[in-house]
């Protein structure tokens, strides 16, 4: 019976540092950014279907889940430009095949076309709009991974 309430604890503790995450702790802050890039105003997708899906996220609700908050990030650099976009839903993310539809169309998986990848945990879904290679869509991948993993 000891053995219960520690774990029992130590689970709640657990939650509640996931569940307790914001947008904010997600985003790339000044000395993360790699000093080649530069933040950049408004939306820099690299295929238009990732930046249609921020703009009309109300649109989509019926598919993905009602959106709380979303924030976008752009930047470029000499040779790579793109947006991370933030999501923070009511509840559970709820549109994988949706999503992955919209993004590749048939492909279902990332393409040269539309090399957008995203990661769903929880209530928070972003995506990535860059090309493969990208430093600083690595940088975020590591940050959100270490954040909501």
């Amino acid at each position: 019976m000891k053995i219960t309430i520690p774990l029992s604890v130590l689970f709640l503790l657990f939650t509640t540092t996931i569940f307790s995450q914001t947008i904010a702790d997600l985003k790339l802050k000044g000395k993360e950014i790699p000093k080649s890039y530069t933040l950049s105003d408004g939306h820099v997708c690299v295929s238009p279907q990732a930046c249609n899906f921020y703009n009309d996220i109300a649109t989509y609700a019926s598919f993905v889940g009602t959106v709380k908050s979303k924030e976008i990030q752009s930047f470029k650099s000499k040779g790579d430009s793109g947006s991370i976009m933030y999501f923070e839903f009511e509840h559970r993310f709820k549109g994988d095949s949706f999503l992955q539809g919209l993004l590749w169309g048939k492909a279902k998986e990332p393409t040269d076309e539309h090399p957008e990848e995203y990661l769903a945990i929880g209530k928070f879904l972003i995506i990535w709009s860059f090309h493969p290679d990208s430093p600083i869509k690595e940088k975020s991948e590591t940050k959100i991974n270490a954040i909501l993993q």
